[in-house]
């Protein structure tokens, strides 16, 4: 296989923030700091990528962007601390979508739906189901919702941990999420209700007994790279820690260990294997440089995970 750099007009006048492919591959979504979204389609005349933008009423720098299995909507969440669903529709490429709960007439940048979550905050991630019949979004506020556009409702876990950044679907009744705590939580439920069930991750036991995980990036535990010179390095490398004396991140090497397998902030959480609604295994990576895989279905319960005295309500709206 040879690969072609191809031209891209973007018509964006800030940084790019996220990109995605759409499920057909016929488009993609580029979202930027530009308050505007840039949908990019190839036009073989030019042999280059043109694009056009979803700009209204986005007001702050586009954080997260996801496909609706429909090839035509997409979901939005941006530091104006709102998520939205758009029509990204463009008429020489795709075919009149059938109607859905989120609408039926869809011509380019329709707005079927704009959120937030309770107590406002960036929205750091957003996701369709697989049968893209729901939204889930993690909010700065330590939340994450779930919409159902159909019924309607939206159902919010309120959390008093640090912020979930990224999500994902594993079925249509269950996400797994993480962020700043470095660790994947899961989430299950359905038009009822949902609630936290527990960790992928072994906090309790993750440091004494190892990692059982497979991954890459993890630290060696005998030669030259086990020294002390080399773990302060690493302390301040992967987790910006300090040992001078008198800094305010200064800590004893027993201290500066995260009783978790990531020792700082998960950024992206992914499918690993399985088909769309019933995912088998997530990855997750991290600002550690760790890349860890996970069976979804080793759920460690709430109890055991240290989490039972930091779970908020759930609310409906």
């Amino acid at each position: 296989m040879i690969w072609k750099p191809t031209l891209v007009l973007l018509r964006i006048n800030r940084a790019a923030t996220f990109v995605r492919w759409s499920p057909n591959e016929d488009k993609f979504a580029v979202a930027s700091g530009a308050r505007a979204i840039a949908i990019c389609s190839f036009d073989p005349e030019g042999d280059w990528w043109v694009s056009r933008l979803l700009k209204k009423p986005i007001r702050s720098t586009v954080l997260s962007i996801d496909w609706h299995p429909n090839n035509v909507l997409l979901a939005a969440g941006s530091a104006d601390m709102k998520a939205r669903v758009f029509s990204a529709y463009i008429k020489d490429v795709d075919k009149r979508p059938a109607a859905s709960v989120w609408g039926e007439k869809l011509p380019f940048n329709t707005i079927c739906g704009e959120y937030a979550s309770p107590s406002g905050g960036w929205v750091h991630s957003v996701a369709f189901s697989p049968s893209g019949d729901a939204l889930a979004f993690a909010g700065h506020d330590s939340s994450i919702n779930i919409v159902y556009p159909g019924v309607p409702a939206v159902y919010s876990v309120k959390l008093s941990i640090l912020p979930l950044v990224t999500l994902t679907w594993t079925t249509e009744e269950s996400i797994v999420a993480a962020g700043h705590d470095c660790q994947p939580l899961v989430f299950a439920g359905n038009q009822g209700s949902w609630e936290l069930i527990g960790s992928l991750d072994e906090p309790q036991s993750s440091k004494s007994a190892g990692s059982t995980r497979s991954g890459i990036g993890g630290p060696s535990p005998v030669g030259r790279l086990n020294s002390a010179a080399f773990n302060t390095f690493r302390n301040a490398a992967e987790r910006g820690i300090s040992n001078a004396p008198g800094s305010p991140t200064a800590a004893s090497s027993g201290e500066s260990e995260l009783f978790t397998i990531h020792q700082n902030t998960i950024t992206s959480v992914r499918p690993y294997s399985g088909v769309p609604g019933q995912i088998a295994q997530v990855s997750t990576s991290g600002v550690d440089g760790k890349l860890v895989v996970w069976d979804v279905n080793a759920i460690t319960p709430i109890s055991a995970t240290g989490l039972a005295g930091k779970l908020g309500k759930m609310q409906v709206r």
